[in-house]
């Protein structure tokens, strides 16, 4: 059996993270603290998408409770993809305490429209995750990052198209009604002008 230079000396060192787990490269502490606070406002997105569902479901909008149930699942998994990523890095995984969400809103305009302006915080929380990493020379962070913010950016459409139909139905019941059972039949995407 060959020896290798490290092995013949003794044991091979390996750079380990503050789980003690393996990493193949360092982290910046930035990178780390603020991949820690964009998990955490996955969580936090996740508990305003429950509390918007719950609003439509006490109003008797199911496909609206149903579609906005979907989205918190959908950052829940989003989080766990960033904590999946922390741990892959040998990193360890700080949940914080997550606040109360808004639970009132006037009408579903409202609603939907902080809906929208949550997406686009959780875009701008990505492209500033991807640019410190750009800094700091992490590709392995860019390479992590780039299906994240394209998904983020078919999010974000996803929030502008379901806000303009809920402005555009001002508030008419009936019109709700059937942007509630496109939701509800999973039907109501927005148009797409390539083939």
């Amino acid at each position: 059996m060959t020896q290798t230079p490290a092995t013949a000396q003794g044991r091979l060192a390996i750079a380990t993270g503050p789980s003690g787990r393996a990493m193949a490269e360092t982290m910046t502490q930035e990178m780390v603290e603020q991949l820690q606070a964009h998990l955490n406002l996955e969580r936090q997105s996740s508990a305003a998408y429950f509390a918007a569902a719950i609003w439509f479901a006490e109003r008797e909008l199911t496909g609206f409770a149903e579609y906005l149930r979907n989205e918190g699942k959908q950052e829940q998994e989003h989080a766990a993809k960033f904590a999946d990523y922390l741990i892959s890095r040998g990193q360890t995984v700080e949940l914080d305490t997550i606040e109360a969400p808004r639970q009132t809103w006037p009408d579903p305009e409202e609603v939907i429209a902080n809906v929208f302006r949550m997406e686009a915080d959780v875009t701008t929380s990505v492209l500033l995750l991807y640019s410190i990493a750009e800094r700091a020379s992490d590709q392995r962070t860019t390479v992590f990052l780039d299906p994240v913010v394209d998904d983020q950016r078919i999010s974000e459409h996803e929030a502008a198209y379901l806000l303009g139909r809920v402005k555009y139905a001002n508030n008419e019941r009936a019109a709700m009604m059937i942007i509630d059972a496109e939701l509800r039949e999973e039907e109501a995407k927005p148009a797409k002008l390539q083939s």
